[in-house]
């Protein structure tokens, strides 16, 4: 009797396969929408390769799930989204990663917790790369960084999670702040917390084009995303 072959593991084997897109200019929120939505379609009922794009957009506002009104500031300085992710108001502009992450967790194990988690992890290894100690807070989304340099227990915030998950494809993703205005962010409440800031690798003194934070990006991806 001939011994079938053992599967692939169904996560390196899924990393393997997965499209980076970089758009090096603006992309719409509208268009960038509209793609997530098709590609998010396509792997779910194609089995389409699933697919991490890494991209900036125009100055805007979106709403997540969470989203309380009274927490948009300024509702006219920016144009502003009700958007299907979960979480609250966050802002996205020129100088800040996006990276919407569509993959299949059917393939990869069907654990949202598990998926968060691996998110944050992303992100924080990302920030190490540059020597930046990113951390997580209870109560608190995102990721946070210390600044003793601005007085005793100051913390900001400098990257930002919103997932949306359909049929067990994930779609919309993080944002990092690279080198955007930092002062786009006093239009809203950032993800309903008003106690802290809001910095960027530019605000640390950190000298890193976006190409480089994509690099690091993609490094620090297939060591979590594409580890068994």
């Amino acid at each position: 009797m001939v011994k079938a072959a053992p599967l692939p593991d169904p996560i390196s084997a899924s990393a393997r396969e997965v499209e980076w897109r970089i758009s090096d200019a603006p992309v719409a929120y509208e268009h960038a929408l509209a793609e997530m939505e098709a590609r998010v379609r396509a792997i779910s009922e194609t089995n389409e390769r699933e697919l991490v794009w890494l991209l900036e957009h125009p100055p805007l506002y979106t709403a997540g799930t969470s989203a309380d009104e009274k927490d948009l500031l300024s509702p006219d300085r920016f144009p502003v989204f009700k958007t299907g992710r979960g979480g609250q108001y966050t802002y996205h502009g020129p100088g800040q990663r996006v990276g919407y992450v569509m993959l299949d967790l059917k393939k990869r194990g069907p654990d949202v917790r598990r998926f968060v988690t691996d998110l944050e992890r992303w992100l924080i290894a990302t920030l190490a790369e540059f020597n930046v100690t990113g951390e997580l807070r209870e109560g608190r989304v995102g990721v946070w960084v210390r600044r003793p340099d601005l007085g005793i227990g100051r913390e900001d915030k400098i990257a930002a999670i919103g997932v949306r998950i359909r049929k067990w494809v994930t779609f919309h993703g993080i944002s990092l702040n690279v080198d955007p205005t930092l002062d786009h962010f006093s239009g809203i409440v950032p993800c309903g917390i008003s106690q802290y800031g809001v910095t960027s690798l530019a605000d640390l003194g950190i000298t890193a084009t976006m190409q480089d934070v994509d690099v690091a990006m993609k490094k620090t991806f297939d060591d979590i995303f594409g580890a068994d």
